[in-house]
């Protein structure tokens, strides 16, 4: 069995801060993402981060210490106590004089392959859940996509996200967490979504709005006109008279829910009236002689009563 400070390479007297040290720099150095997928280094990366699981623990290492728990943080039995055996780093149990090796010897020599006892299902407790954060643009968020992604053990894994996932959406991939350190099944991957903000649209959960630029000749008269969706562009026919703040809807064409729900949100289309960069003095004279009898008061809604 491993002796965990071994394993990270510091005393037993270590203190927090050292044992922390030295797991940062190995973690740093055997970290997956730099190891290219070779399987050695992932083994030790594996290992030196099950030791820290337990010498990083204030609850944990003095139990370990005590010989409360081997180093894989399986119960011993009480009674047993653990000594240095001196030899390789390895440990032994001893009880009444007698190496606990041989007392499972005895108990269990006569059945075949047997190499030890195992820790009751109870004992068995799953590995670390670990979190991840993958960042998609609007469009993949709203179509689905495919993402692949590294785990922390050097594994790559295509994660397949469904059309309508929204911001801090989580996707569980099972079984692919932190070891256990006792036998039991391994933890879960906690893939957060976290969507890019688009340049044009916006989104409330289905929906989708978009702000659309008109001249006002389009305002005025009535206009079909291009605007984008997230599916591509579409032909809408701008209602003569239209005006800033107005409102055109595009049914079926928001976002699908991730959630199981089939209908599709609606687009929305914000109208909004742009005059020219540069009026010329034909455009102004026209302005200038707008009659004031036409009762074109934009403000009327201020008046007090």
């Amino acid at each position: 069995m491993q002796n965990l400070y071994d394993v990270l390479g510091v005393p037993r007297d270590a203190n927090d801060a050292e044992i922390k040290k030295a797991y940062r720099a190995l973690a740093k150095k055997l970290h997956p993402d730099t190891s290219k997928g070779d399987a050695k280094v992932a083994e030790k990366f594996k290992q030196i981060s099950a030791a820290y699981a337990i010498l990083g623990d204030k609850e944990k290492r003095p139990k370990y210490d005590r010989g409360e728990i081997d180093a894989e943080g399986n119960d011993v039995h009480p009674g047993f106590a653990r000594t240095a055996s001196g030899q390789g780093g390895f440990e032994q149990f001893q009880f009444g004089g007698l190496r606990a090796e041989d007392l499972f010897k005895d108990f269990f020599g006569g059945m075949a392959g047997a190499t030890g006892p195992r820790p009751p299902q109870s004992r068995r407790k799953r590995g670390k859940d670990r979190p991840y954060k993958l960042s998609i643009s609007f469009l993949d968020a709203a179509r689905g996509t495919t993402k692949r992604i590294t785990l922390a053990d050097g594994k790559a894994l295509d994660v397949k996200i469904s059309a309508g996932v929204e911001e801090g959406q989580q996707i569980r991939l099972k079984g692919q967490g932190d070891p256990s350190v006792s036998a039991g099944p391994s933890g879960d991957a906690l893939v957060e979504i976290r969507v890019q903000p688009h340049k044009y649209f916006s989104r409330d959960r289905g929906n989708v709005y978009l702000d659309v630029p008109i001249t006002i000749s389009e305002a005025v008269l009535g206009a079909r006109i291009t605007v984008p969706t997230i599916d591509g562009e579409v032909a809408v026919t701008i209602p003569p008279a239209a005006n800033t703040g107005q409102t055109l809807r595009l049914k079926g064409r928001g976002i699908s829910s991730s959630r199981g729900k089939k209908a599709r949100g609606d687009q929305f289309i914000r109208l909004q009236v742009m005059l020219p960069d540069r009026t010329d003095e034909a455009f102004s004279e026209f302005v200038r002689k707008w009659p004031e009898s036409k009762n074109y008061d934009v403000r009327a809604k201020f008046q007090l009563e």
